[in-house]
């Protein structure tokens, strides 16, 4: 019985109590001005004539093939809707339109190739989502100047806590992800990545050596592990928070891993409490447009404010963050070498694998084979990640086959080959795993026309043998 009320109030606490809204205010405004000095810099890089527009095909994810690029000019007008409202969601002007559009519009761009994955992207859809739901709109905003909504001062104490939560979920499955034989015991792949930053300020000599590998990687594993503990205690929060800076900045200098630093430094401000946040929120006003007081109304529908759909919704929505990072254990091999699982798993920098793959389209009568030339189909970045990654290996080779459906081919000695409805597709791989040597990494037997994709074991992927 003692320990059901303490459970009930845990889940009170968390869920039922008020607090001061000024830690979404300042999540609001950095989360906006982080979304939209990252979709410039996107763009001024050239990145969506690179990523959207310049290749003729696409990796889609499995069940999004309906997920199409827009023309040229389209996929620019997408961006420039991203700009807008991001910088909507940082004045708190139209709000709830504007971050659905924001979501929608990033999520669809997103879904296009997954050549472009990475982790701060599927973090930003996932926080998107959950502000969806929240009232971030409700104070320090033009929505409210403007009388689109009614100022308040307080909210339910879940509206902050699921924004903690999501972040939680990002460091803790990192770190568990770290507890393995390559980071901990060989130091990989860092024992290898840091030799490339010899001439790093101050400590470019130190990181020529072995030992400094493994205090990145025992430190890193044990920084995502421990530090969402340290930021809920007030006690040690600020040095908490000083750690992240340190981790996260020292990570952005030495690695190319764009803005995902930055937007985790911004991030975890939301673990502070309200005195920081109102400190925040009046220096920002002293540059603003000055709000007018409207009348403030102390509650958000607190009775009411955790109906039963949220409840369904973000449980939901969070035992389905509980199960993506562990599926992986539904499929047997060397998760680093097959990849099954993978993505959507908070698996930060673990791996360092480079591969190489021909494919080869068979004619059915005597199943002579011919050489597929890749970079006729793709551009160099996708062929980079497809070569390690099966799904990719096994989505181009049906693409293959479909493209070369029904061809004719006419032989130097006048010989005609028709290669049918279905044409037989096999590849050679060869991929290295932490810079250990090459190794075949397919069944080259294997027509993979024939092989369906989805979610299933991948059984023509060769074991990995130490």
């Amino acid at each position: 019985m003692q320990i059901t009320t303490e459970i009930n109030k845990w889940i009170k606490h968390f869920s039922e109590n008020t607090v001061n809204i000024a830690p979404l205010i300042t999540f609001r405004i950095v989360f906006g001005l982080m979304m939209f000095a990252s979709t410039l810099r996107f763009i001024l890089k050239g990145w969506i004539n690179d990523f959207y527009v310049t290749p003729k095909y696409y990796f889609t994810y499995y069940g999004f093939d309906w997920v199409r690029p827009l023309d040229e000019k389209s996929m620019y007008i997408l961006f420039g809707i991203l700009l807008v409202s991001s910088f909507l969601i940082t004045l708190g002007f139209l709000y709830r339109a504007s971050i659905v559009l924001f979501f929608l519009t990033f999520t669809y761009i997103e879904l296009i190739d997954k050549t472009n994955y990475l982790n701060h992207y599927y973090f930003i859809s996932l926080m998107s989502f959950i502000l969806i739901f929240l009232p971030l709109q409700r104070n320090f905003s033009f929505d409210c100047y403007f009388r689109i909504c009614k100022k308040i001062k307080e909210v339910p104490s879940w509206t902050i806590n699921f924004i903690k939560l999501q972040i939680a979920f990002v460091y803790i499955f990192a770190g568990i992800s770290k507890l393995n034989y390559h980071w901990l015991i060989e130091a990989q792949p860092l024992i290898n990545w840091l030799k490339h930053q010899s001439d790093f300020p101050i400590i470019g000599k130190l990181l020529l050596e072995d030992f400094t590998a493994y205090l990145f990687s025992w430190g890193g594993a044990i920084f995502d592990l421990f530090i969402v503990f340290i930021l809920i205690s007030k006690r040690w929060r600020i040095y908490g928070y000083i750690l992240v800076i340190i981790f996260h900045l020292l990570t952005a200098v030495m690695f190319p891993i764009g803005v995902f630093p930055l937007v985790m430094i911004g991030s975890t401000l939301i673990y502070f409490d309200e005195k920081l946040h109102e400190k925040i929120i009046k220096f920002i006003s002293r540059f603003t447009l000055k709000i007018n007081e409207s009348k403030t109304e102390h509650l958000y529908n607190t009775k009411n404010s955790f109906k039963p759909f949220y409840k369904l919704l973000f449980v939901s929505f969070f035992i389905l963050q509980l199960v993506l990072p562990m599926r992986y254990l539904l499929y047997p091999g060397k998760l680093f070498w097959t990849e099954q699982g993978y993505r959507f798993s908070w698996r930060v920098m673990l791996i360092e694998k480079a591969g190489y793959a021909q494919f080869y389209i068979h004619e059915p009568l005597k199943d002579r084979k011919m050489l597929v030339e890749n970079r006729n189909y793709l551009t160099p970045q996708q062929e980079k990640m497809m070569a390690t990654q099966p799904d990719m290996i096994l989505q181009f080779a049906h693409h293959i086959s479909k493209t070369f459906k029904d061809s004719i081919i006419t032989e130097r000695n006048g010989e005609i080959i028709n290669l049918g409805k279905s044409p037989k597709v096999t590849a050679d791989v060869k991929v290295s795993l932490f810079n250990k040597g090459s190794r075949s990494f397919v069944d080259n037997n294997i027509n993979l026309t024939s092989e369906k994709r989805g979610f299933s074991n991948k059984s023509w992927i060769l074991p990995y043998e130490d």
